[in-house]
C-alpha cells in the first residue's frame, strides 16, 4: 500500500535544493496527497483527522494554560479562577481546553466503535489497532491527571478515591500509592506530581500517534466492505477526495465544539468541582468525568477491591486482543447478520454502563452494573469467538469498485457476488 506512484515535482529552486538533501516535502506529498485511499470510505473515517485536530488543540491550549497555572494546594484553585477572570482571553483558552477533553474522547469513542464494527483490527492491521489502544490508555491517564488540577472538591476526592484503588495490588500496591501521593495522603505534593505528568503525557500521545499513522500508511486503510484493495480503480488519491471530506466533517465537528465552548463551557463538568478542595468535607457522590463512567461502573460492580481494579484495567486491555478473539472470516459487520445484533447489544451495554457509573453504587444500580459488566466481557470472550465460527456471512462484492459501481465496476466481471467470501 505504501509503494504507490510518487507524483511530487519540486517547483522552485529552493524545493529542488531541499529535495536533494532532506526530502520532507516529497515524503509529506507521498503520504498525505498521493496516498491511495479506498474509494468507498464514509464519514466515519474522518474521525482520525478530527482526533489529530483535537490533540493539536489540547497541546496548544495546555501549553498556554501551564504558563499561568500554579500547582500548589493553596493556589491552584485560585489560579484557575484567575485564568478565567483576569488573564486576557483566559476564559476562552480554559474553556477550549476543558471542553476539548470531552470532544477528544467523543471522537475517540466513535473512532473505536467504527473500528470494531468494520473489523479494522483484523490482519494486517493488528499493530495499528494495538497502538490505538495504547493511545487510548495514555489519553485516559492524561485526562484523569488533568481533572485533578483545578483542585476542586471533585478533583481532590476523585484523586483520593481512584489512586486508593492501587493499594489493592498485592505486594507493591501500598508503595505505588505512596509514590503517587508523595506521602501518606493527597496533598500539594501530589498535585505537583500530577501536573508534571499531565504536561508530559500529551507528548507521549503525540509520539504514539506518529507511530499509529505510520502503521496505517504501511498496512493501508480498511473500508466499509472490509475487502482488500485489488486494483488501482479501488482507490482514489487522498487529496482532494479524502482531504475535502475530512475538512467538511471537521468543520461540522468544530461547530459542536464551539457551541459548548461559547454557550455551555461548564455543562460537561461537575458542580462540586467549582468548590475549593476541602479534605474534611466529602462530596455526597463522587463521580469521574463522563468518559470514564463505563469503567467506573465496572470498578464498582465487584464487591472486592482488587477484583474491581483488575476488571477495570481488563476492560481496556481486552480491546488489544480483539484481532485474535474474533474468528470471523470477514472484517465488516455489514456482512455478518448474526454478529450485527450482538454488536449493537455491546454498544447499548457501554451506554448503560456509562449511565450506571453516574448513579450511586447501591440497590438495583449495582445489580444492573454486574449484568452489563458480564456481557461486556462475554462479548469479547464468548460472542466474538463462537459467532465467528458458526455464522454464515452474507454475500459480498468481489471488490471495492464493485461495491461502489455495481457488478462489473472496476473488475470487468459479472461473476456472482453471492459467492462465499474468501478468508480474510
Amino acid at each position: 500500500m505504501s509503494g504507490h506512484e510518487d507524483t511530487y515535482t519540486p517547483r522552485s529552486s529552493f524545493e529542488k535544493w531541499m529535495d536533494q538533501r532532506l526530502p520532507v516535502m516529497r515524503l509529506m506529498h507521498g503520504q498525505f496527497v498521493d496516498f491511495p485511499t479506498p474509494r468507498n470510505l464514509n464519514y466515519l473515517w474522518t474521525f482520525g483527522g478530527i482526533l489529530t485536530f483535537c490533540l493539536a488543540v489540547q497541546l496548544l491550549t495546555g501549553i498556554v494554560l501551564a504558563m499561568q497555572y500554579v500547582p500548589s494546594a493553596t493556589e491552584a484553585f485560585d489560579s484557575v479562577e484567575r485564568i478565567r477572570r483576569d488573564v486576557n482571553y483566559g476564559w476562552l483558552i480554559r474553556s477550549i481546553h476543558a471542553v476539548g477533553a470531552s470532544m477528544f474522547f467523543l471522537a475517540c469513542y466513535i473512532h473505536i466503535f467504527r473500528g470494531l464494527y468494520y473489523g479494522s483490527y483484523k490482519a494486517p492491521r493488528e499493530v495499528l489497532w494495538i497502538l490505538g489502544v495504547l493511545i487510548y490508555l495514555v489519553m485516559m491517564a492524561t485526562a484523569f491527571l488533568g481533572y485533578t488540577l483545578p483542585w476542586g472538591q471533585m478533583s481532590f476526592w476523585g484523586a483520593t478515591v481512584i489512586t486508593n484503588f492501587f493499594s489493592a495490588i498485592p505486594v507493591v500496591g501500598e508503595t505505588v500509592v505512596v509514590w503517587l501521593w508523595g506521602g501518606y495522603s493527597v496533598t500539594g505534593v501530589t498535585l505537583n506530581r500530577f501536573f508534571s505528568l499531565h504536561y508530559l503525557l500529551p507528548f507521549v500521545i503525540t509520539g504514539l500517534v506518529v507511530l499509529h499513522i505510520w502503521a496505517l500508511h504501511v498496512s493501508g486503510q480498511n473500508n466499509p466492505t472490509g475487502l482488500d484493495v485489488k486494483t488501482k480503480s479501488d482507490t482514489v488519491p487522498m487529496s482532494p477526495f479524502a482531504v475535502m471530506k475530512d475538512v467538511f466533517a471537521m468543520a461540522v465537528f468544530t461547530m459542536l465544539f464551539a457551541w459548548f465552548v461559547f454557550f455551555a463551557p461548564d455543562y460537561l463538568g461537575h458542580a462540586d468541582n467549582y468548590v475549593e478542595a476541602n479534605p474534611l468535607v466529602t462530596p455526597p457522590h463522587i463521580v469521574p468525568e463522563w468518559y470514564f463512567l463505563p469503567f467506573y461502573a465496572i470498578l464498582r460492580a465487584v464487591p472486592d477491591k482488587l477484583g474491581g481494579v483488575v476488571l477495570m484495567i481488563s476492560a481496556v486491555a481486552i480491546l488489544a486482543f480483539a484481532p485474535w478473539l474474533d474468528t470471523s472470516r470477514v472484517r465488516s459487520t455489514k456482512y455478518r447478520p448474526i454478529y450485527r445484533w450482538f454488536f449493537w447489544l455491546f454498544l447499548i451495554t457501554c451506554l448503560a454502563l456509562g449511565y450506571l457509573g453516574a448513579k450511586p453504587a447501591e440497590g438495583v444500580y449495582v445489580m444492573w452494573a454486574r449484568i452489563f459488566t458480564f456481557y461486556y466481557f462475554a462479548h469479547f470472550l464468548l460472542v466474538m469467538p463462537i459467532v465467528g465460527i458458526i455464522e454464515t456471512p452474507s454475500s459480498m462484492p468481489r471488490s471495492i469498485s464493485e461495491a461502489v459501481l455495481g457488478k462489473g465496476g472496476g473488475m470487468g466481471s459479472t461473476a456472482a457476488a453471492a459467492t462465499a467470501p474468501e478468508k480474510r
